[in-house]
């Protein structure tokens, strides 16, 4: 793995040599000042996917000399705001400013709560068509990730272009489920075989022990805040993990005390934080 910092100045390309690319638009926590939110850029020769797309995501880009209408796909793992809050410009920017829509990688039961729950009111009134209001269809190109039905907990897979995505349940909100069947429905990601993204998760080392055995992972990046409690994994917590484990497991969705928390970071065997604007490169 090679890390690489991106250069503002230099713009964001969403294309490259066929390497595979995980961009980190963002890696804080859902109310960090310092970061922006933890959403991810997948790049792949001439393919991309945006893997949620947060409140702050559109100035992020655009600080990158990104426009939300250039981003063409997006897979989202679950409806809290910094994940999916800036949706409602994706979709209103491509409807009414490019006049395309963009794809998303989206099972039924997502489709139904992210839209009847979060983005119709912001998005199906704006219009009528043949009488109706504006539905999800309007807005979205879908792909339909496909179940497989062999794996330890529920999973679907999808491909956008050449980068193949794993879709598994996670067990974040709320607090007081024992599972990821009670929880609601959230999800994280495995990339082409190779790469976990939590995305937002309790402590669950199931998840972890599972895969590991499905997948030879080289690396993981988890959901991390650095106390213990609540809908988020603890550093603590994390800490607990085989050294094989946290050796390869680098922490994302931190928040802002993240300096105060440097040595019991490399204490416990971490390979490290995530980085903002970086490429983790792979070949």
């Amino acid at each position: 793995m090679q890390i690489k910092k991106q250069s503002p100045k230099e713009g964001l390309k969403l294309s490259n040599d066929g390497s595979l690319s995980l961009f980190w638009l963002g890696v804080g926590s859902a109310f960090s000042k310092l970061h922006y939110q933890t959403n991810l850029i997948i790049i792949k020769g001439d393919d991309h996917v945006m893997i949620d797309c947060g409140t702050k995501a559109p100035q992020a880009l655009f600080e990158l000399g990104l426009n939300v209408t250039d981003v063409r796909n997006y897979l989202i793992t679950h409806s809290h705001a910094d994940h999916i809050g800036g949706l409602e410009e994706v979709m209103l920017m491509n409807r009414y400013g490019r006049g395309e829509k963009p794809t998303i990688v989206i099972n039924t039961t997502y489709q139904h709560l992210l839209w009847d729950m979060s983005l119709r009111g912001g998005a199906a009134y704006n219009e009528e068509k043949g009488g109706m209001d504006l539905n999800f269809g309007d807005m979205w190109n879908v792909i339909r990730p496909t179940w497989l039905p062999a794996y330890p907990r529920e999973t679907h897979e999808a491909n956008i272009g050449s980068i193949n995505i794993k879709m598994f349940r996670t067990m974040h909100i709320p607090d007081i489920t024992g599972s990821w069947q009670s929880s609601f429905w959230s999800c994280g990601i495995i990339i082409d075989n190779r790469i976990m993204f939590t995305s937002d998760t309790r402590f669950d080392p199931e998840l972890i022990h599972s895969f590991a055995e499905n997948f030879d992972l080289e690396y993981i990046f988890h959901d991390c805040q650095f106390f213990t409690g609540g809908v988020h994994a603890g550093i603590d917590e994390l800490a607990t993990l085989p050294v094989a484990v946290k050796e390869r497991m680098i922490l994302t969705h931190y928040g802002d005390n993240w300096k105060d928390n440097a040595q019991k970071i490399e204490e416990a065997g971490f390979y490290g934080l995530a980085r903002q604007w970086h490429h983790y490169l792979f070949a």
